[in-house]
């Protein structure tokens, strides 16, 4: 991991209505571009400042999800230097695409039953998705 390389831009946007704690959404948020192959291993996330600056909420939230996600072995710390990928995060294309659909399907079933959504209505919403 090079700590010369600058800040990864993430692309996480936050639904205040979804019930979900914004630091499970910058968790989900972080995993689904490790896991897709938006953001590579040994990229470096923005600082925890710099990510509650952009998202405008507390920066103990950013902290609580990175620890989070280092903890699963998406990201690494390295002192003074800053957040990274890890090298190990799974990706969808490699040994750990089982593991990586599991995680997207946990957390979609975690955020839909927030909403209300019973296990038996999900088939249906998704015969019915329209992607933009």
């Amino acid at each position: 991991m090079s700590s010369t390389s600058s800040a990864t831009q993430l692309d996480i946007s936050l639904d205040t209505a979804s019930g979900v704690p914004f630091y499970k959404q910058i968790v989900r948020g972080i995993e689904r571009a490790v896991t897709t192959g938006r953001i590579a291993g040994g990229e470096r996330l923005p600082t925890i400042r710099a990510l509650a600056i952009e998202l405008k909420i507390n920066p103990n939230t950013i902290a609580k999800a990175y620890a989070e996600l280092e903890l699963t072995g998406v990201v690494e710390t390295q002192v003074g230097s800053g957040t990274y990928v890890s090298s190990r995060a799974p990706r969808a294309d490699d040994g750990g695409r089982v593991e990586a659909v599991e995680r997207v399907l946990a957390a979609a079933l975690r955020d839909l039953t927030a909403l209300g959504v019973g296990r038996d209505e999900i088939p249906a919403l998704f015969a019915n998705f329209k992607e933009d």
